[in-house]
């Protein structure tokens, strides 16, 4: 079993495996008080439940050793007060979280060491450190060997200037800044929620954490889960919860949503997270994803950035699951743009999921746009919130239950223990499509392909035909056996299905770059697709061009052309060779608005020249008005 104590290694790889190939599917579940009273009977209930969905969890060769169990809570004041030997500050004034430390005593000082350094450079005072009692009998043999030294940090801004969503952006950098320079890992560190999890069966977690048992320890949510982890390691970081989520399912394109995401890196920027005391910016915080980790930790730092970089909650997890929207034609025009807008912005994290989530006061679940990973909720007389990936997890008269139901492809589940609701998937959507004008900035700033203007291209003569033929590849057999019978009769192609090239380890022959750009899958429970039968949820076109930052969208961001399909004929190339050219191109618009000269559409060289001109004209009509005698506008003269 390999160390997994540090942020950076998660099991690693040995022999045949390799961690890369990290897939969960797991149960998951949550409990809340709509009435947002914290109560220790909230606590007992998740747990409950997470016992209930022990069989989804798995164990290694030892039934002792677990996957991994754990629990998300709301930062438990009174408890912590009374268990910890310092003073602390006002509720919401002070950030606390679980640290996983090298176990030798001089190891464990040196980390705590260099996270109070690191505390000190990001503006925080660190108010103490409590050691976090368990019982290691509650643990395999295997889960023991790889057991951490568990503590707890208490931090706070100086004088308590900070609180809430501002006091965690500062936690945020510290966290990030202990993974990388000192390999620590934090399972959480916030003064709105806090995680206890482990390398546990769902069984173990609650004797192995005495905290959980005691009376004391309460909250009004509480969100568990139960790791099945197929085809990887389990280890004490890669259990769930994380910070802010629990998930059930795979994400299918994780490697590319990795490479995106550090694409991004360069451009981002926001006042909202704040700088070193060395003045340092962002970049100290980079990577913000976590490579080693699996699809699930990912996810969960995305989401972490978006959250904190000014998103709500919910507005962060539908940009990164979307519902399908595409070929959804009941669709409301205002949401249909919402998601336009956030594809040219960000990628959907794809995959079979069910995403649970919370930031201490809304607490909901989201479903993949194929429905494949299943949940089920009820809500009580007494404004009791259970949701699961199956039914019986708690046992509930039937008498009580005033709502149930499935969580539905695409949909999202609300429920918000600060205005004691539940919030509707149609109410959260409209909210969040009538933030910005998005359909006025698609309008302006978004391409389609087919609507540029044909191009004439210069077709290539025989003898660079041929050069071309050589570069991209083509072989003898190919252009006699698939090429020809097209060119010549218009005939269907028949060829083998099979391949009798070798494999590049194996030739002395140079392979073409694009060989290795093949589309990954994850190989665990995923059926196939048919983008023809299930054409709803799938999709061919992507928006292509320029990004900006992502913590600050605006009209600029979707600047880009979208291409329908992903395999692009030489006149499609042609007109996107010369999408600068201003003669001719479509999607131009000057129009008036609030008396003021408007453009939108236009190759983006053509806007600005327009656009001066338009600023010249309206400052001329400006000038004209206060020029006629009774100070309004002078004849002739229209705005």
């Amino acid at each position: 079993m390999a160390p997994a104590a540090s942020a950076g290694n998660h099991g690693g790889n040995q022999g045949l495996y390799d961690s890369h190939y990290e897939h969960d599917a797991c149960g998951v579940g949550f409990v809340a008080d709509l009435s947002g009273r914290r109560t220790h009977d909230t606590v007992a209930q998740a747990l409950t439940v997470l016992r209930n969905l022990d069989h989804r969890g798995a164990k290694g060769s030892d039934p002792e050793t677990g996957d991994g169990a754990g629990i998300l809570t709301q930062l438990p004041d009174a408890f912590f007060r009374a268990a910890c030997g310092f003073r602390l500050p006002a509720a919401g004034f002070y950030a606390a979280g679980m640290a996983f430390l090298p176990t030798g005593d001089a190891a464990a000082a040196a980390a705590m060491a260099t996270v109070e350094r690191i505390a000190a450079a990001e503006g925080l005072a660190v108010l103490g450190w409590r050691e976090v009692p368990h019982d290691s009998s509650f643990c395999g043999r295997g889960s023991l060997a790889v057991l951490p030294r568990l503590a707890q940090l208490f931090v706070a801004a100086p004088a308590a200037a900070e609180s809430g969503l501002a006091l965690d952006r500062r936690a945020f950098c510290l966290r990030k800044r202990t993974e990388h320079e000192a390999g620590l890992y934090f399972a959480s560190l916030s003064s709105r929620t806090i995680v206890y999890k482990g390398m546990l069966t769902a069984l173990q977690l609650e004797p192995f954490f005495p905290d959980l048992s005691d009376p004391a320890y309460t909250s009004a949510l509480a969100m568990v889960h139960s790791r099945f982890s197929t085809n990887t390691f389990p280890s004490w970081p890669l259990a769930h919860p994380y910070r802010f989520i629990a998930h059930n399912g795979e994400i299918n394109t994780v490697r590319g949503n990795r490479n995106w995401m550090q694409a991004r890196e360069a451009m981002l920027a926001t006042d909202l997270i704040p700088a070193a005391a060395d003045g340092a910016g962002l970049e100290r915080l980079l990577p913000i994803l976590d490579v080693g980790a699996s699809d699930s930790a990912s996810f969960d730092e995305c989401l972490e950035l978006l959250h904190l970089g000014g998103r709500s909650l919910p507005h962060a997890i539908l940009m990164m699951i979307p519902e399908p929207w595409e070929n959804h034609e009941e669709m409301d025009p205002a949401r249909r743009a919402f998601y336009q807008f956030h594809s040219t912005v960000m990628e959907p994290w794809d995959g079979p999921a069910c995403v649970a989530f919370t930031d201490g006061t809304l607490i909901g679940a989201v479903l993949d746009r194929n429905g494949l990973r299943p949940s089920r909720y009820w809500v009580t007389h007494d404004g009791l919130v259970i949701l699961a990936s199956e039914v019986g997890v708690l046992d509930i008269d039937p008498a009580n239950v005033i709502r149930k139901g499935r969580l539905q492809p695409g949909r999202i589940f609300l429920a918000d223990t600060a205005s004691r609701r539940i919030l509707e998937d149609g109410d959260v959507k409209v909210a969040l499509a009538a933030e910005h004008p998005y359909q006025d900035w698609l309008h302006a700033g978004l391409l389609h392909l087919d609507d540029l203007p044909d191009r004439e291209r210069e077709l290539p003569g025989r003898e660079e035909l041929t050069t071309l033929q050589r570069l991209a590849g083509y072989t003898e057999e190919e252009l006699r056996v698939l090429l020809a019978p097209m060119a010549r009769a218009g005939a269907e192609p028949v060829g083998s299905m099979g391949t009798d090239t070798p494999i590049a380890v194996l030739s002395d022959r140079p392979r073409l770059i694009f060989d290795y750009f093949t589309q990954l899958f994850a190989q665990v429970t995923n059926p196939p697709l048919d983008a023809i039968r299930e054409e709803l949820v799938t999709s061919l076109s992507c928006a292509t061009g320029p990004e900006g930052n992502l913590l600050e969208p605006g009209p600029a961001s979707c600047r880009q052309i979208v291409v329908p399909y992903p395999v692009l004929s030489d006149s499609d190339l042609t007109k996107i060779i010369h999408i600068n050219d201003d003669r001719d191109l479509p999607g131009f618009a000057a129009h008036v608005v609030d008396g003021r000269f408007r453009v939108a559409g236009g190759g983006a060289g053509l806007r600005e020249r327009l656009a001066a001109i338009c600023a010249e004209v309206s400052a001329a009509i400006d000038l004209v008005e206060g020029s006629g005698p009774d100070g309004g506008s002078s004849a002739g003269v229209a705005p």
